[in-house]
């Protein structure tokens, strides 16, 4: 009976463990290319060396029969050296690239043939995301665009909007014409849905609160109609976002903003309006470095937004507000009456009807550790 049980148990691990993989997002890049001379010919078995110095990732492969060759599941950004080397040939290189996540990012290196007579060759290589190798419809946003483009709210909605076919609606973003709640939100590989589903589409929603820092985001990628059957589970678009990692190098951050109503304009067209109070203050922090050298890396963000809102501008109508422009209509000795009837006869508490505030607290704290056990297996713990 303890073996069945056992083995029940361990049938179930393997279900569960299977289902996760079968419906997780991708977290990591493809590299690809081929390295020929300069006659356009194919160098074949030659030696490609890939390098993030910073990431401490050093990996070293053979090209095929016909100089080509394929590495995946490798780290996100940059920037990558890559070199091939050959005999009787100059080694060559390609430095600064990128890996787009998501995507099969292509090199082509062209060697030259060693001659006594030459000196100082210089050997150039091209790095490109092929058109050819483009993975569908598809949408990404690198570290670099995060970092350069203007944000209002520092939500990530506003770099979703890069995606051509994005149209903001009242529950987050429409991709192709659906319905933002048919989208699919991950995180790191794990399923980042609001389960809720009935308003924004990621956690937070209700309270309007952004359920990740933008600088703890190193790329999004957003997927209308992609060819790698694992990016599932959605019919408008897979909004796949991958965190920062820790390099050799220790970097951080550090932001705070703050805004009330005295920094909002309050007249129009020579009217002056009564501005509702605001008070609204973020700030956060991020650090990454490394713990063992090009072995065990680690990042760590924490943000907070405490944002305080006037419900309304407009007060109950009395005897010395008459006449002014936020005014209601309704007589406050109404409001007054209704509220007291309430308490009375059903000991309800109405609260104020004016004057008072939507408060806001928002607290995001996010950990990550990246072991690079050997060249080839690598274990992230966010």
């Amino acid at each position: 009976m303890r073996r069945l049980i056992s083995l029940s148990i361990l049938s179930t691990f393997l279900t569960i463990f299977s289902s996760t993989n079968i419906f997780s997002q991708v977290t990591t890049a493809t590299l690809s290319g081929i390295v020929k001379n300069n006659k356009n010919e194919a160098l074949s078995n030659a030696t490609v060396s890939v390098q993030f110095a910073e990431a401490g990732i050093h990996l070293d492969v053979l090209a095929n029969a016909v100089g080509q060759f394929t590495i995946p599941n490798l780290r996100v950004g940059g920037p990558y050296k890559i070199s091939a080397s050959y005999t009787n040939y100059e080694a060559g290189s390609v430095d600064n690239v990128f890996l787009e996540l998501g995507q099969n990012n292509f090199v082509e290196l062209t060697l030259q043939e060693k001659a006594t007579e030459l000196s100082g060759v210089v050997v150039t290589g091209t790095a490109s995301q092929a058109a050819n190798k483009k993975t569908g419809a598809s949408t990404n946003i690198s570290n670099r665009l995060i970092t350069d483009l203007p944000t209002i709210s520092r939500s990530a909605d506003d770099y979703l909007r890069l995606t051509p076919s994005a149209s903001p609606t009242y529950n987050g973003m429409s991709f192709a014409g659906r319905n933002g709640q048919y989208n699919n939100f991950s995180l790191d590989g794990a399923v980042f849905n609001n389960p809720f589903g009935l308003d924004a589409p990621t956690p937070g929603g209700q309270s309007n609160a952004q359920p990740i820092s933008l600088d703890a985001i190193d790329q999004i990628q957003v997927n209308l109609a992609p060819y790698d059957v694992t990016q599932a589970g959605f019919t408008g678009a897979g909004v796949n976002t991958v965190t920062k990692s820790g390099t050799n190098t220790t970097h951080g951050t550090v932001f705070g903003f703050f805004r009330n109503d005295a920094l909002t304009g309050n007249k129009v067209s020579g009217t002056k309006l009564v501005v509702p109070t605001l008070r609204d203050v973020q700030a956060g922090a991020s650090i990454g470095g490394p713990i063992i050298k090009n072995k065990l890396f680690y990042f760590a963000n924490f943000e907070t937004q405490q944002r305080q809102d006037e419900a309304t501008s407009y007060v109950a109508l009395n005897s010395t507000n008459n006449g002014k422009s936020n005014t209601s209509r309704v007589l406050e000795s109404d409001l007054q009456d209704v509220s007291n009837i309430l308490k009375q006869r059903f000991n309800y508490e109405t609260g104020p009807y004016q004057g008072f505030t939507h408060d806001q607290v928002s607290y995001k704290w996010l950990a990550k550790l990246d072991w690079n056990i050997d060249d080839v297996h690598k274990l992230t713990f966010t």
